[in-house]
């Protein structure tokens, strides 16, 4: 583990902690951790680490367990959760890709969504069926709170912190996409998706093309795991180190 290795995951934690927070709309930060003491929207953790250092029983402490399905992310893979009635849920890998030109030419049109009803047709194309409000206005006009993320925001000459990303056809329809949010130097990416008969790297290939546009010089972090690892790889991304799911036995 190099000292520079150590930081990107650092940075990846750190990114993803705050699109959870943005998310869930709860919680705060600690220097350890990010947590919310209710229960936080299916999919989404109830804490997020972010060093190895993390003491268990704190973390434990500041979410419900009493309500089914507590989870935490274990952004180091270093805790044991066992003891607290906690099990694995699934396994990842962080990815990092360094700031470059973007590769191949996307098939679809891809730009950012504006407004609510665009960003309620993004759910349906991700949900694959409906949109359930999971994915809230507000975080399409974000704002920064603390002094220093309004500096960083002011330094961005106005790109957006967090932006969603949709692949349309010559009709207009949502047919790929993903969620990015940008913290420090690094833009986070999530909700990577492609509608049947879309293929999977047109997702990537797209949604890295804009990013480049919305925030140049910058690298991309996230975690992927099995398939959607692979994927990723082949468009440039590093696995840098694994992270943990554990969820709360009920």
């Amino acid at each position: 583990m190099t000292p520079n290795t150590e930081e990107l995951l650092r940075a990846a934690a750190y990114n993803n902690a705050a699109w959870c927070a943005a998310v869930c709309r709860d919680g705060g930060f600690t220097d350890r951790a990010w947590s919310s003491p209710r229960r936080t929207p299916l999919y989404y953790p109830d804490a997020v680490t972010l060093t190895r250092d993390t003491g268990t029983a704190a973390l434990i402490a500041g979410i419900d367990t009493g309500a089914p399905g507590a989870s935490v992310k274990d952004s180091f893979a270093v805790l044991d959760l066992a003891p607290a009635g906690f099990e694995v849920l699934f396994g990842a890998q962080w990815i990092h890709r360094p700031a470059s030109a973007p590769g191949a030419a996307p098939a679809l049109a891809w730009s950012r969504v504006c407004g609510p009803a665009e960003l309620e047709a993004w759910e349906t194309a991700w949900d694959g069926e409906e949109s359930t409000g999971l994915f809230h206005p507000g975080l399409l006009d974000a704002e920064e709170e603390e002094e220093e993320a309004q500096a960083e925001e002011a330094q961005a000459g106005g790109t957006p912190r967090i932006a969603f990303l949709a692949g349309r056809d010559a009709g207009g329809r949502i047919l790929a996409g993903a969620a990015v949010n940008r913290t420090g130097e690094v833009v986070g990416i999530s909700n990577v998706f492609s509608a049947d008969g879309t293929p999977d790297d047109e997702a990537w290939t797209g949604a890295l093309a804009l990013i480049a546009s919305l925030w140049p010089g910058l690298a991309v972090v996230g975690y992927e795991s099995g398939d959607d690892l692979d994927t990723a790889l082949r468009h440039g991304f590093t696995a840098i180190g694994p992270l943990r799911v554990w969820v709360h036995s009920d």
